[in-house]
């Protein structure tokens, strides 16, 4: 019997958070909160700039992925002049509209992520965007749902607690999975979800190097959209309320956070998933960007994600050059669009 397709009865929706740092109104809330933080939290403009590309994340899901049934549209309250609101396929999630009051204002991407099981009319089966991710080429359904589950795969990583970087909060992130998951337990019930050639052969011989380990060390992150469901959020909530609490009653991103990659490893760790290539890739923008045009325009994978990852150099000259390789990729207004 061969494997069982994404059902088509089930609907699947987009999540795509954004923020306008432009936007007056956010400029004074943000600053009345910025004098107060800590050495453990991030407030930094770096973390908040816009490459005024995001019209092409919309033109890319609208020719590659038209099959989506909504795009639920994160904003603090602005708006892109070119959005068109009336788009059946398009429902605005302003942060008061499922954030709970007690947390608001935020500035950090991380409480926007924890909530969205709130978001009124998510449907069970959903794809995380962030607004740096593109679709390239056709992609199905069952590139992201088959039998019912997320397609993802299950790779080990080392997470070393740099307090530089990002590793702290997939650190606290990882330990919350150790708290309730046996990593041995978990090859045991379902080893072909472990090793399984869809993860590749670099894939396979991670998961042999870190087999010796009996807690989780980590997971291989994609960095591409990711598939999710509302479920899992849910069960996660009741499994751990204090520390996604916690997390919320911080205005900016906290090196004692977790985020919503507590998701994603709780899916992996339970085995609630479909082994399955992502077929995405992850570029960090740089002084020289003709690895990732090249890729683009050869359309080498089903998604890209252009990360700027705090880039220091000519950010207008690296902002012209990568917008005008979406320009040229996605040269068509779509539905979304006014």
């Amino acid at each position: 019997m061969g494997r069982k397709r994404a059902d088509s009865s089930q609907k699947i929706d987009i999540v795509i958070p954004w923020v306008d740092p432009g936007d007056p109104v956010w400029q004074k809330d943000k600053a009345k909160y910025s004098g107060t933080v800590t050495m453990e939290e991030d407030d930094r403009d770096i973390r908040y700039r816009d490459w005024d590309n995001l019209q092409y994340v919309f033109r890319s899901i609208d020719k590659y992925a038209p099959w989506v049934n909504k795009v639920h549209f994160i904003t603090y309250g602005h708006l892109p002049k070119w959005l068109n609101t009336d788009c059946p396929k398009l429902h605005i999630v302003r942060h008061e509209d499922y954030i709970p009051a007690e947390y608001l204002p935020v500035f950090s991407s991380h409480v926007i992520e924890l909530n969205m099981n709130r978001i009124e009319g998510l449907s069970e089966q959903f794809i995380y965007f962030n607004d740096d991710i593109f679709l390239i080429r056709p992609v199905k359904p069952e590139d992201f749902f088959r039998n019912g589950l997320p397609c993802d795969v299950n790779i080990p990583n080392l997470i070393v607690p740099v307090l530089s970087n990002f590793s702290p909060i997939v650190f606290n992130t990882v330990g919350i999975i150790n708290r309730h998951f046996s990593k041995r337990q978990s090859m045991k019930k379902d080893p072909a979800k472990t090793f399984n050639l869809q993860y590749g052969a670099s894939g396979m011989l991670r998961t042999l190097l870190f087999a010796p380990w009996g807690n989780y060390t980590g997971f291989y992150n994609p960095h591409v959209a990711l598939s999710y469901l509302k479920s899992t959020l849910d069960e996660v909530w009741a499994a751990e309320p204090e520390i996604l609490t916690e997390t919320c009653r911080h205005r900016f991103r906290d090196n004692r956070d977790v985020n919503q990659y507590i998701f994603r490893f709780w899916q992996l760790a339970s085995g609630r998933f479909t082994p399955y290539t992502l077929h995405g890739h992850y570029f960090k923008i740089s002084g020289d960007n003709r690895r990732i045009i090249r890729f683009v325009e050869k359309k080498k994978y089903r998604m890209i994600c252009i990360n700027d990852d705090e880039f220091q150099g000519d950010f207008e000259k690296a902002k012209a050059e990568i917008n005008g390789l979406l320009e040229r990729t996605f040269p068509e207004k779509c539905s979304f669009e006014l």
